[in-house]
């Protein structure tokens, strides 16, 4: 699968070190408070695990499973929410974890479900957030790392639910993006 990158963006030591970063920063805004997590699935799973074994306080976790690509490499701007019922968040402290801000379409629609709730207070972290106009205004409130307007998948971000797997991100290669579907 290494083959199928243009680059690595960043390998596994230089994430690992950006996330003891993030959440010693997150523990410092919440500390004598308890934390409500929200992931984002399925992208953001590596992120997830690796983030919250960071943050020394007490938290719970629950996810969304949510679609905005639908196997393409671009956001249809259509998000699906895949399950029945929202976690239940009235009055806590919500922290939104997911993968990559890029067209801003998925964390928008994450945010307006979850206020509907009447949470206490909701914030969004995210591992990688693209430098580029988004279809949707929002910016998140932790980031992991700022990238270019480039496909990237590994640590969880995939390309046709492949290379989540990898232990870095980088840049799939273009013509593999324009590849017909298997």
């Amino acid at each position: 699968m290494r083959g199928d990158l243009e680059k690595v963006l960043f390998d596994e030591p230089a994430i690992h070190r950006r996330l003891d970063d993030v959440a010693a920063q997150i523990s410092n805004d919440y500390r004598d408070r308890e934390l409500t997590v929200i992931a984002v699935l399925h992208g953001s799973l590596m992120f997830v695990a690796d983030l919250l074994r960071r943050i020394p306080l007490p938290l719970k976790l629950d996810s969304l499973s949510v679609a905005s690509y639908h196997e393409k490499a671009q956001s249809s701007g259509e998000v699906v929410f895949k399950q029945i019922t929202l976690p239940d968040v009235g009055g806590r402290d919500i922290l939104i974890l997911d993968d990559i801000l890029d067209s801003g379409f998925t964390l928008a629609a994450v945010r307006e479900i979850l206020e509907t709730a009447g949470p206490h207070s909701i914030r969004t972290c995210v591992l990688l957030s693209k430098k580029k106009q988004r279809a949707r205004k929002v910016a998140a409130d932790y980031v992991g790392f700022e990238i270019e307007d480039e496909f990237v998948v590994g640590y969880g971000l995939d390309f046709r639910e492949r290379y989540r797997n990898l232990p870095y991100i980088g840049v799939l290669r273009r013509e593999l993006l324009e590849q017909p579907g298997k």
